[in-house]
C-alpha cells in the first residue's frame, strides 16, 4: 500500500471509499490524461495528491505534473510568474510564459508518459489560462487557444475536473503569504470562478464540476464518483 502526505500528515489511502471498491475502474486509467483545476483556495491540490496516491495503490503508474512548473525549466518560469515583485508583467507576456512552461512539460513529461501507458495527472492546464488570463484578465479565447495549440500539440486531457468554491471560502483557505496571482483581489477571483464554470457549461463532455465547499472527505468521494462516471 502506498503512503502519502497531505499538509505534513502521513496517511495511507483507501481504494475503498464508503461501500465502493474503486480499484477495478482505477486500473483502467493507464494512458489517460486528467486535469484537476479550479480557483486558488479550492482545495484541488489536496484532492490531486490524494487521488494520485489512491490510484497508485490500485497498481497504476502515475505521472504527476503541476503548472506552472513540473520541469527544471518550468520551475524557473514559475518563479518569475508568481513572484509579486513582477508587477509590471503584461498580460500577454504572462499568458505566453504559462504556455512556455506548458510546452516544456508536454515535451518532457506528459507526452512520454502517455506513450508509456501511464496515467497523467495535471494540477492545472489550459483551463487555468482560459480562466485567469482569459475570463478574468480579458485576453480573447481565440488568442489563448492559438498559442495553446502550438504549446500542447496533441496532448489534450480526457477529462478536466473543476473544483468549485465561492470566493469567501477560497480566500479563507489561502496561505497568508500570497503569490502574485493570489494577490489580484476578490473581483478578479470572482471572474476566475465564473470562467471555469463557463468552460464546463460549454464542454459538458470534457469537464465535470465538483462542489469543493464541503469537508475534504466528502469532496474526495464526490470527485471519485464523477471521475468514475466519465472514465470508469
Amino acid at each position: 500500500m502506498v503512503e502519502g502526505v497531505i499538509k505534513g500528515r502521513r496517511y495511507t489511502p483507501r481504494v475503498m471509499e464508503g461501500n465502493q471498491d474503486h480499484s477495478a475502474w482505477m486500473r483502467g486509467l493507464g494512458g489517460r490524461f486528467v486535469v484537476f483545476d479550479g480557483p486558488d483556495g479550492s482545495g484541488k491540490s489536496t484532492q490531486f495528491h490524494r487521488f494520485a496516491t489512491a490510484v497508485r495503490s490500485a497498481g497504476v503508474v502515475v505521472e504527476e505534473t503541476r503548472e506552472p512548473g513540473g520541469t527544471s525549466i518550468g520551475e524557473r518560469i514559475r518563479d518569475i510568474l508568481l513572484d509579486p515583485i513582477h508587477e509590471e508583467m503584461g498580460l500577454r507576456c504572462e499568458m505566453m510564459l504559462y504556455m512556455a512552461s506548458r510546452a516544456q512539460l508536454v515535451e518532457q513529461k506528459i507526452r512520454p508518459s502517455l506513450d508509456r501507458g501511464e496515467l497523467v495527472l495535471a494540477d492545472r492546464y489550459v483551463s487555468s489560462t482560459l480562466a485567469y488570463q482569459g475570463a478574468a484578465g480579458g485576453l480573447p479565447r481565440d488568442e489563448i487557444m492559438a498559442v495553446a495549440k502550438a504549446a500542447c500539440r496533441d496532448a489534450w486531457p480526457d477529462l478536466v475536473v473543476i473544483f468549485d468554491v465561492d470566493e469567501r471560502t477560497a480566500a479563507g483557505r489561502l496561505n497568508p503569504l500570497l503569490d502574485r496571482m493570489e494577490q489580484k483581489g476578490a473581483e478578479f477571483h470572482a471572474k476566475v470562478r465564473a470562467g471555469y464554470l463557463d468552460q464546463a457549461r460549454a464542454d459538458p463532455d470534457g469537464y465535470v464540476v465538483v462542489d469543493a465547499s464541503a469537508d475534504p472527505d466528502t469532496v474526495f468521494q464526490s470527485m471519485l464518483d464523477r471521475v468514475r462516471e466519465r472514465l470508469g
